[in-house]
């Protein structure tokens, strides 16, 4: 009876001491967010979630020029405490600085030359949001120039200066741009981009970027757009484009999900059947889609309150629209960028927001409503966090070397769409929408 009772202890330390080396040794992968029949799984339970763009994350991180680590260490709390845990950012920027409407400071100067500042900022922004057990998806270019993007690359392959739109018109720039999508060399570089990042390991935390649990997803690129309507000249490109970056990053990373970053529909030139090619790719986890009520003539900055009506029933028709597509391709839907300025485009703190609430609560409420029904309408992240920055809007209203980031770009007005923390209204509007999703 003795020995059956030593060895029945023995088992049970023994079988104490294997769960306890399991769970010591679990991977970090095993964290990592992942797609299971049309829905987003975390930790085994289906994920829907309100989360923000922090497009400047990765340069608030540094100790270098733009950084502000304390900042950035309140910022994340701040949106941790409102259940804010998907962040939308930038990777880095591209060429150089002093352009008009362009972020600074950048993280490649030049092809394959890295401003070491800007990437340990990222990697200390991803180490805090491991902490938080918040996650960033990670986007690597951009048809836009506020941070290079398309036009750079361009500039790079060609050896010619590169085109800023409030300076050479916006005709000239979309051509320049459209040309991204078939310059071989062009692509070559950004292809290389990829897997310099993909293949690091983060200086801090010592663990692989492509087993960070971390990154929600790897995104080809804000807004990737074909800039052409005819198919024989640049959407079979685009096309093309979109599926070989996905390669890639699968071929360097088998546990993230991709992204592809497309508005959708319209980012697409208006042609549905191309949206669904790029997202139905086995490569791409989810569908992307972007609403913007003012900036597609949907709303007068001059009757807002009039047009509110009317901005909302487009944005529930074209939200409805990737639904259906992720219904039919069984992937969930993010609505990662929306926004809407301040009551009668004033760009100052404290201004009325009504507008702004009834439309977050009118977007938040179809997310809710589809979670109800375990429906592929997974998120959204709105346009765009602020936080605590402080703005020179009396000033400029356009941001200038030396002022706080907040989440409008350099060439917008700052202040236009983004969230600081004096918004109560609203920032109590998206807490109640992730407590009720479940983050809180």
């Amino acid at each position: 009876m003795k020995n059956f009772k030593r060895l029945f202890l023995l088992f049970v330390v023994a079988m104490v001491a294997l769960v306890g080396c399991s769970e010591f040794g679990k991977s970090p992968v095993d964290d990592i967010i992942t797609v299971k029949d049309g829905q987003f799984i975390r930790n085994g339970e289906p994920y829907y979630f309100v989360g923000t763009n922090f497009w400047y994350g990765a340069i608030l991180g540094s100790e270098g020029e733009g950084g502000n680590r304390e900042r950035l260490v309140r910022e994340l709390d701040f949106m941790k405490s409102h259940g804010i845990d998907n962040l939308r950012v930038l990777v880095g920027g591209e060429g150089e600085n002093g352009l008009l409407g362009k972020i600074e400071p950048n993280l490649q100067p030049e092809p394959g030359i890295y401003n070491d500042d800007v990437l340990a900022g990222l990697d200390f922004l991803m180490m805090e949001l491991g902490k938080r057990g918040m996650t960033a998806v990670l986007y690597f270019n951009n048809a836009w120039e506020w941070s290079g993007g398309y036009t750079q690359y361009v500039a790079w392959a060609n050896n010619t200066p590169v085109l800023v739109p409030r300076v050479d018109g916006w005709f000239s720039y979309n051509a320049f741009a459209g040309e991204f999508v078939r310059n071989e060399r062009a692509k070559e570089l950004f292809f290389n981009h990829l897997r310099y990042i993909i293949t690091r390991t983060n200086r801090y935390t010592g663990i692989k970027y492509i087993e960070d649990p971390a990154i929600f997803s790897w995104q080809i690129c804000n807004e990737p757009r074909a800039f052409s309507s005819k198919e024989q000249d640049n959407k079979e490109a685009f096309a093309e484009w979109i599926a070989a970056s996905a390669k890639l990053i699968r071929s360097l990373d088998p546990n993230h999900m991709i992204s592809t970053g497309s508005e959708g529909f319209y980012g697409c030139e208006w042609d549905m059947a191309l949206c669904e090619r790029i997202h139905a790719l086995d490569e791409i986890s989810y569908i992307n889609c972007h609403v913007w009520p003012y900036n597609w003539k949907w709303m007068r900055g001059d009757n807002m309150v009039a047009d509110l009506d009317r901005s909302c029933a487009n944005t529930k028709e074209y939200i409805d629209m990737h639904i259906g597509l992720g219904h039919s391709i069984n992937k969930p839907v993010v609505v990662e960028e929306f926004g809407m300025p301040r009551d009668n485009m004033d760009f100052h703190k404290g201004s009325p927001v009504v507008c702004r609430d009834k439309y977050y609560t009118f977007v938040f409420d179809l997310i809710l409503k589809d979670k109800e029904q375990n429906g592929p309408f997974a998120g959204c992240n709105f346009w765009s966090w602020g936080g605590f920055a402080k703005t020179n809007v009396e000033d400029h209203e356009y941001w200038a070397k030396g002022d706080d980031y907040t989440g409008d770009p350099a060439q917008e007005q700052q202040g236009l769409n983004s969230i600081f923390v004096e918004d109560s209204s609203t920032l109590n509007i998206i807490r109640e929408a992730n407590r009720r999703l479940g983050n809180l």
